[in-house]
């Protein structure tokens, strides 16, 4: 018997020593940040270097990009902020102005008197190094901030860098409306799924191609990326609140699927404990408004009665009556879907206080087309509406099959 325990005690131990020299799929993660970093930043050395972040861009350590490039001697000249501010601290569309770190280090806003960044305070460097954490979502302005620092560096003949993240939602499907001609904005100015499962590289170099391919760009692309896992199932990375009202995965997942409601007279939670997650106004009956809801049979997702008191934004210091939601099964969850029903029911029940008419310019931008609002003012049915942004994704991914540069 005894010696029957010890050859099991033997196997096992044998067991986990093979295990342990098996590497692990995709092998040790890095974000572009890391791997430049593991370069001594070598393809940066001797160059005058401007970088694009904010508090979120940080080494896998926890210290800051800029303090990084410098601790490897690069020349660092300036950096530039998107929305939000470079603290993160500023609520969505307030203007930032720039500041200083450590009394030397001048922050440039990219949002305030201009959103691009200047061409001739660009030609005072070689190259812009863009940092930024994304989150998933057209709307979410970090892409449009990329696209029109691409702009400006190919106008300045200066080169481009994108130190590759993680999308936190890559295995979200792509999904939503395409852009319409003529409806491109700063909540939409890439061309590229509502949903769109791509990373900020990915998006350059599909950028590159369509728009800039006299710009000298470089993507610093990530180790051990696995696109079929959501931010936090990913080894060794962190996900660190790129906005105020973004501040975890579970928010940047349902972020799509409730970021239509700022362009309606309902509340999407900001101001609250729960941004996103929650949603609401004085006006509703939770009561009725669950039954309806429920009725939709949304996969992977559950709704709750709520009812709470925005500190900041709509409806501020007065009770709102609403949902939340909790995502069950996250890949039967589809953002857009819900978001479609969700509107659907609030436009069947409260027609005249939604405001989807009057707020129908920037409803039309967050969506990038007018036919979604369309669709639901006429109470199209939801399966109809996600069948014809399928096939505005379908287009997308045949005019573009190679635009992952991650398996």
């Amino acid at each position: 018997m005894i010696v029957m325990d010890r050859l099991r005690i033997f196997v096992l131990l044998l067991a986990c020593l093979v295990l342990s020299a098996i590497p692990l799929q995709g092998g040790v993660f890095r974000s572009g940040i890391d791997v430049l970093d593991a370069s001594d930043c070598r393809a940066l050395k001797g160059k005058k270097v401007a970088l694009i972040t904010n508090a979120a861009g940080v080494t896998v350590r926890g210290e800051s990009n800029y303090a990084m490039l410098l601790r490897n001697g690069i020349s660092l000249s300036f950096l530039m902020a998107p929305e939000h501010g470079f603290a993160v601290n500023v609520e969505a569309g307030k203007k930032t102005g720039g500041s200083v770190i450590g009394d030397t280090l001048r922050v440039h806003s990219l949002y305030g008197a201009s959103k691009k960044p200047s061409v001739a305070l660009l030609k005072t460097v070689d190259l812009v190094v863009f940092d930024l954490q994304d989150v998933g979502a057209r709307c979410y302005t970090y892409i449009s901030t990329m696209k029109l620092a691409m702009e400006a560096c190919m106008e300045a003949g200066v080169s481009f860098m994108v130190l590759d993240r993680p999308n936190p939602v890559a295995p979200l499907s792509p999904s939503g409306f395409m852009l319409d001609k003529g409806y491109e904005s700063f909540v939409g100015a890439v061309a590229v799924p509502f949903v769109h499962a791509m990373t900020v590289g990915e998006i350059a170099l599909l950028l590159k191609k369509s728009s800039f391919q006299g710009l000298d760009l470089q993507v610093v692309k990530m180790e051990g990326y696995r696109r079929e896992l959501f931010g936090d199932e990913l080894p060794g990375f962190a996900f660190v609140s790129p906005s105020p009202n973004i501040r975890n995965i579970e928010t940047a997942v349902v972020y799509p699927a409730t970021v239509m409601l700022e362009a309606t007279a309902v509340s999407e939670g900001r101001g609250t404990d729960a941004p996103f997650l929650q949603f609401g106004a004085p006006f509703i009956d939770s009561t009725r408004l669950l039954e309806e809801v429920k009725a939709c049979r949304l996969p992977g997702v559950e709704f709750f009665s709520v009812s709470f008191i925005p500190k900041s934004g709509k409806f501020r210091n007065e009770q709102c009556f609403g949902l939340k939601l909790r995502v069950s099964d996250r890949k039967r969850f589809s953002p857009f879907t819900t978001s479609a029903a969700l509107l659907l029911v609030l436009q069947k029940l409260y027609p005249s206080s939604l405001g989807l008419k009057s707020g129908g310019v920037f409803f039309d931008r967050l969506a990038g087309t007018p036919r979604f609002r369309e669709m639901i003012l006429e109470q199209v049915p939801v399966e109809v509406i996600v069948e014809a942004s399928r096939n505005d994704v379908r287009e997308f991914q045949r005019t573009h099959p190679a635009r992952f540069i991650y398996p």
